[in-house]
């Protein structure tokens, strides 16, 4: 049941392992929604070590992934605002707020001043490490760009990096199939 986790597991393989005995689905959606991980992440994992167990065609990986990633996205959008201002009164929680908005400031950058709700979903179709949909809800509430604008904003930054990743996945191991002959 359990199993020894290598040192170059990463946060994916971990997750996979607290989730086993649970549909492959339901897997894929965890994983999608998480902050470290996302589609970022949940989309290589369905195509290399999840593979062999899930054997789902790119279409409901994608499909899957991009679901997941936005399941959090109105909740975060509701409730960062509330919840960073109560646990602010505690010192702790408002330094964490503070590089975390300070953070999610920097990456985001000048395109989203700009920019507003479309320099919003440029930045989350990104599909570099911390330009996701997380990122995206701490800068749309940073901006102040309205939730019904950074909703589908956020939505069409998804599933534009998502169908980059994909591609992204299915020609690499096109290629490499080719490569090696199988």
């Amino acid at each position: 049941m359990f199993h020894c986790l290598e040192k170059e597991d990463g946060l994916g393989e971990h997750l996979l392992i607290i989730l086993a005995g649970i549909p492959g689905e339901i897997q894929m959606l965890v994983l999608s929604a998480v902050p470290l991980t996302e589609l970022r992440a949940s989309i290589p994992l369905a195509f290399t070590v999840m593979q062999n167990s899930w054997c789902w065609p790119w279409w409901k990986i994608y499909l899957l992934a991009v679901a997941g990633n936005l399941i959090p996205v109105p909740f975060i959008l509701m409730f960062l605002g509330p919840v960073s201002r109560y646990l602010s009164r505690w010192e702790i929680f408002r330094k964490f707020f503070d590089y975390f908005f300070e953070r999610a400031r920097k990456r985001a950058g000048t395109s989203i001043e700009k920019y507003e709700a479309f320099g919003l979903s440029i930045f989350v179709a990104i599909p570099l490490p911390v330009t996701g949909a997380w990122t995206g809800c701490a800068a749309a509430f940073l901006f102040g760009i309205p939730k019904r604008l950074a909703i589908p904003a956020i939505a069409l930054g998804v599933a534009t990096a998502g169908a980059v990743v994909t591609l992204i996945m299915t020609g690499t191991l096109a290629g490499l199939k080719f490569l090696v002959g199988s």
